[in-house]
């Protein structure tokens, strides 16, 4: 695992690395050993802010992510002990067809693949509630839409690399729509308001009704 630790600003260091899995594991990680110099972690697709707790020593907090351990494979392993957030899909996606003509698979295949696989939240962004989910199945990988739709409903499923989501409203999007649900990705009555957090194991359901 390619690492690289750099200070960001006064206060926060930026771990570089090469990808989401690799984000995913730090994150873990660094939560998990919670270091006293931490105040606040923020995954992104390749790298985690560490942002520093107000008079930290960021030498010594460099040393502390610097003695971690960290590999990818272990939060493979931890995914059993991880509590899950099982997401019930109609796949009823229009761009299902398309999915599964890109892929190989049939319809059925890609919905299997996309229910049978364990994602987890690598981070958020785009909108609150959005989640960028990683670590399914490598044949769902697929481009972008070549074209985005302006308006892309809530409790939308795409697909676009090698991620998936969920839409939590409304708004413009690329991402291969693979089908619905209703689950409420950001709610502001609920602790915490997102359905999806960092680190999170994601299972999805598929309903049939």
């Amino acid at each position: 695992m390619s690492v690289r630790i750099v200070p960001y600003g006064d206060r926060a260091l930026m771990v570089e690395l090469d990808g989401a899995a690799e984000v995913v594991a730090w994150d873990a990680a660094v939560r998990a050993a919670a270091p006293d110099e931490v105040a606040d972690v923020v995954p992104a697709a390749a790298t985690l802010l560490v942002v520093a707790r107000d008079g930290a020593d960021l030498a010594a907090l460099t040393a502390s992510l610097r003695s971690l351990r960290v590999r990818a494979a272990d939060v493979a392993a931890d995914a059993s002990r991880s509590a899950e957030v099982e997401i019930p899909v109609r796949y009823d996606g229009p761009d299902l067809r398309d999915v599964a003509r890109m892929t190989g698979l049939s319809e059925a295949q890609v919905v299997r693949a996309h229910t049978q696989s364990v994602w987890r939240v690598a981070f958020g962004g785009f909108a609150p509630g959005f989640g960028y989910l990683t670590g399914g199945d490598p044949r769902l990988h697929v481009p972008r839409r070549e074209s985005a739709r302006t308006a892309v409903p809530a409790g939308a499923v795409g697909l676009a690399g090698e991620y998936t989501g969920v839409y939590p409203r409304s708004s413009p999007g690329g991402w291969q729509l693979i089908g619905t649900t209703e689950a409420a990705m950001w709610d502001l009555c609920r602790d915490p308001p997102a359905l999806l957090r960092p680190g999170a194991v994601v299972r999805f359901v598929e309903d049939r009704s």
